[in-house]
């Protein structure tokens, strides 16, 4: 393991007590360690102060194989730290005990400024207080962060409160066979832990005790994640019923009157893509925000790069065209996409230039998110299509050169190399000149691993969303065409094209070329989905989970 060494900050390097407040990057001492909880697994559950630790943390001590991910999509790991420690198992593969866990984190804790990530909430069912106290006996100080709990986050996400107006005794029981179950007699909700191998024994005894068979159940396993669902049952019913759904811990168990009001109140499982594993292929700039969106809809984005974006291979034509833009070159720019707008931001930057240039300039974008990326340069868009936002929708809205109102005739349009001559064309056909300048360069990504390849081909993907044509193009040279099961989302009429091109069958289409309205439309299309499938009384699948006859049947119709 690589130890990290950075400047020390904050409060002087020790062995300091008490608990540090505000930024952790200057009050945390060197030596110090901080019992974050990490929540149920939904990444979105940890609390603000968990985040601020965790990037300004040298060493991160995990407990969960999720963990990994969690913390990479939270913090920048790079060589340089923060560094990553396996609390789950030892170098020997084993699991570590309690104690070898706190001699881990004691032995960090003692150099470092270390976050101790934990499933749920430390000081709840869990090893928080036996690891705090190997701390306090070493020396070193310590601070807790809590988290959410599976107790009451799980039973959330399956739309089950705990307690209600007319239900306001509640009773947590993690399951053994010490229980005496005889004392859950009465009619209040029980959370069981730990229970799914002993449902059986603990409904029989439960109904044994007094309580009636027809008394409501609830099993929801991997809560508040992708994965998450719920079997709805009766004591009498449980342990068959689970036996049928598969259900492997980790599970909670919810028993009580308060399970029947899931039937109005799931939110989380009713997401119009729940559980959907969508492709997300753009460049790997581009996929953050898409990805973001889709999550937002239950659904789980699997980002595969197929372009990326290089400077052109001959930097001097583009440098040629900064200098006139500067010295009044042009009368109009047109930036035809947000790649373009960094590419001549870049350029600036390099030559030590600002917005200032722009002075005089009329500045055209082909759409509102181009609009937005040259907006946050602090620049106002003079043009953007009333119509179609595209470069034809540009051309319908681009005034025709005046010799009289246009003191310059020439427009300068930094592009992509593979950009089509369409907006040239057309405003040359207008009056003006065009400086069509290669300002990027988009090239095909590797292909992905072989297990994605084999994915994307056999329909394990329910989704693709397509932005581009060339993402349509790119993406089927370097892993082949999506399977006849996975809808096909494209943002807009020239990428549908290319998609029926390369023989997919177009779904869903944007109203308009925007990545988080073509999100939006692939929702609409799953709620409609589920919907048809309610109403004609059969289960809510996935499109990955056809039946192995579905594509026979669909071609005899």
């Amino acid at each position: 393991m690589t130890r990290v060494q950075r400047p020390q900050t904050g409060t002087q390097a020790g062995t300091e007590t008490g608990t540090p407040a505000g930024d952790p990057t200057t009050t945390l001492p060197r030596g110090w360690v901080s019992f974050v909880g990490s929540g149920p697994g939904d990444p979105g559950l940890m609390t603000l102060r968990a985040v601020e630790l965790l990037r300004a943390a040298e060493v991160i001590v995990t407990e969960a194989p999720e963990h990994l991910a969690m913390v990479r999509e939270l913090v920048d790991v790079t060589e340089d730290g923060p560094t990553l420690v396996d609390g789950g198992f030892g170098e020997d593969g084993q699991p570590l005990t309690h104690a070898a866990r706190a001699r881990v984190v004691v032995k960090h804790g003692k150099k470092f400024r270390v976050v101790r990530l934990m499933t749920g909430d430390p000081f709840l069912y869990a090893s928080g207080p036996e690891e705090a106290q190997a701390c306090v006996k070493a020396g070193v100080g310590f601070d807790i962060v809590p988290g959410v709990s599976s107790v009451s986050a799980v039973p959330a996400y399956a739309g089950i409160p705990l307690t209600t107006k007319d239900h306001r005794e509640m009773a947590v029981v993690t399951c053994g066979p010490k229980v005496n179950w005889s004392q859950y007699a009465d009619d209040r909700t029980l959370v069981l832990l730990s229970g799914v191998g002993s449902i059986g024994e603990t409904a029989a005894a439960l109904m044994a005790a007094g309580r009636s068979g027809d008394t409501p159940v609830a099993m929801t396993r991997v809560g508040t994640t992708t994965e998450q669902a719920t079997v709805i049952s009766t004591l009498s019913n449980i342990a068959a019923d689970a036996r049928a759904a598969r259900v492997a811990p980790p599970a909670i168990t919810v028993i009580g009157r308060v399970v029947d009001l899931r039937e109005t109140l799931s939110w989380f499982e009713t997401k119009p893509l729940f559980g959907w594993r969508v492709l997300v292929p753009r460049t790997k700039e581009q996929a953050g925000s898409l990805s973001r969106r889709v999550r937002e809809f239950g659904a789980v984005p699997e980002e595969v790069p197929t372009i990326s974006v290089e400077p052109p291979r001959n930097p001097l034509q583009m440098d040629k065209a900064v200098r006139g833009l500067v010295e009044g070159r042009y009368e109009w720019i047109a930036f035809t996409s947000v790649n373009a707008v960094k590419a001549v931001r870049e350029k600036f930057e390099e030559y030590g230039l600002d917005a200032r240039a722009f002075s005089g300039l009329k500045i055209a974008a082909v759409g509102d998110k181009t609009a937005e990326a040259i907006a946050a340069w602090g620049l106002r868009s003079d043009l953007i299509p009333t119509g179609e936002q595209s470069a034809a929708g540009l051309l319908a809205d681009w005034p025709p050169y005046d010799d009289v109102l246009d003191p310059i005739n020439r427009v300068f349009l930094p592009r992509a190399d593979i950009a089509t001559e369409t907006l040239v064309a057309g405003l040359i056909d207008l009056g003006w000149e065009c400086d069509d300048v290669t300002a990027y360069r988009t090239v095909r990504a590797t292909p992905p691993p072989a297990e994605t390849r084999d994915a994307i081909k056999t329909g394990k993907f329910d989704a693709v969303v397509f932005t581009s044509s060339s993402t349509v193009r790119n993406l089927v040279g370097i892993a082949g065409k999506p399977h006849p099961s996975t809808i096909i989302a494209v943002i807009g009429p020239a990428t549908a094209k290319t998609a029926e091109e390369h023989g997919l069958r177009v779904d869903v289409l944007a109203s308009k070329p925007d990545a988080e309205v073509l999100v939006d439309a692939l929702a609409d299309f799953g709620a409609a989905r589920r919907l048809g499938l309610l109403e004609a009384g059969e289960p809510v699948t996935k499109p990955s989970e056809r039946k192995p006859t579905a594509r026979r049947k669909a071609r005899a119709k």
